[in-house]
């Protein structure tokens, strides 16, 4: 008789979705959102200036190529 009592139980969580309520979006969505990029923003802003990482983005000028060796004649 249980096995039943949570099939039951199974369905309706997965009809009705999580035991969230549905206006948690609405009410605190928007608000999530902007506090998480201006963490990111923030976070991002101190290493790139604080940290003082030398980023080596563009290997132009800084890669020499190597001289050719001639094929070794018998």
């Amino acid at each position: 008789m249980r096995s039943v009592w949570f099939a039951g139980q199974a369905v309706r969580q997965v009809r009705h979705g999580s035991s969230a309520s549905d206006n948690f979006h609405a009410k605190y969505g928007t608000g999530l959102m902007a506090s998480g990029a201006v963490f990111c923003v923030a976070v991002w802003g101190y290493v790139l200036t604080q940290t003082g990482i030398t980023w080596n983005m563009s290997p132009v000028g800084k890669v020499m190529p190597k001289e050719w060796r001639e094929a070794e004649e018998e």
